[in-house]
């Protein structure tokens, strides 16, 4: 007779089936257990394809409006992303040359390990780090802010061409509404 709490998954009359029973049922939970443990393993070890690293800037104000641009162009969960004060500016300018290895190398290793095929760069307006390295004047209206960033944009498609030819480069302009006007 069993406990009245114990499950009972044999039917049969000997008196340890219901031992046996209980047994297979407890090692039948623990194989599926394990393949649940084990399945973002192998879910991980499937590495996905990756299609692009992204470069945008910290500025809180177009973390999302940058996010919701990749979704929309339906790359969501397909890039890497590196993000650093100026963008574009924090590889390029004087005044971060202490930042300039940290970004190339990050490249390198996104294309080493994630074998992405193109970069996505993407400043943004009423951009601090633009002040700070290229002083007030290259931001004080908006057509001289566009011609600033499109200097800085063109001479990091130049630079990722030099060292990674095989890279296509996209970059773009990002207004705090979530505009963009991308450059070639």
């Amino acid at each position: 007779m069993s406990h009245p709490r114990m499950l009972s998954v044999s039917t049969g009359t000997e008196p340890n089936a219901t031992v046996t029973g209980r047994r297979g049922f407890l090692y039948l939970l623990a194989g599926i257990g394990l393949q649940v443990a084990f399945t973002p393993l192998r879910t991980w070890a499937q590495k996905p394809t990756y299609e692009a690293m992204l470069l945008s800037c910290i500025d809180p104000r177009i973390i999302d409006p940058v996010h919701k641009y990749m979704d929309h162009r339906g790359l969501d969960g397909k890039y890497s992303q590196f993000t650093i004060a100026g963008a574009a500016i924090a590889a390029e300018a004087k005044a971060f040359t202490d930042w300039h290895q940290t970004f190339w190398d990050n490249l390198a290793t996104s294309i080493d390990l994630h074998k992405i095929k193109r970069v996505i760069a993407i400043d943004h307006r009423d951009c601090g780090a633009a002040r700070i390295a290229y002083g007030v004047e290259s931001v004080a209206n908006p057509s001289v802010e566009t011609d600033t960033h499109k200097r800085v944009l063109a001479a990091f498609r130049q630079d990722v061409h030099g060292r990674h030819p095989q890279l296509d480069v996209e970059t773009g302009l990002m207004a705090l509404d979530g505009t963009i006007e991308m450059f070639t």
